[in-house]
């Protein structure tokens, strides 16, 4: 069939659109004070590099001008699958009807008989054009 091509980009593209559908993502923003630090998609963001030790850790904690951002995408958790019975009596026959008619608007080409498949023109001696002096211009 010549829609081979176009059956193969068409089944890639709906196949990487349910990959991309049921994709969850988790991306990381660490801010230090209105200023981006870092973006991590995967993995979780670089802070600002203060180093706090001990007993000073609570008292900067609160008074820290960092904060981070997590912003989680969700996907799909499952994909419907919905039957050919779940549907409305008319939605099933417009289902039906447009299918059929589909399938009947590409004919296969072997079926018509090609009338001149074993001609073989016939063998030229002379150039006869040539010859009468008639020439298409």
């Amino acid at each position: 069939m010549n829609f081979t091509f176009t059956h193969k980009a068409i089944s890639f593209a709906l196949s990487i659109l349910v990959l991309f559908s049921t994709l969850s993502l988790t991306v990381t923003k660490h801010f230090c004070g209105d200023v981006l630090i870092d973006v991590a998609i995967f993995s979780e963001g670089e802070n600002c590099g203060t180093k706090i030790s001990g007993i000073e850790s609570d008292a900067m904690l609160q008074k820290s001008c960092c904060k981070d951002e997590i912003h989680v995408i969700d996907g799909l958790s499952e994909t419907t699958i919905s039957s050919f019975d779940d549907l409305d009596v008319i939605q099933q026959h417009v289902l039906i009807a447009y299918s059929l008619s589909y399938v009947k608007l590409f004919k296969d080409l072997s079926e018509y008989v090609v009338p001149h498949q074993y001609y073989s023109p016939p063998k030229l001696i002379r150039d006869i054009q040539l010859l009468d002096e008639t020439f298409l211009i």
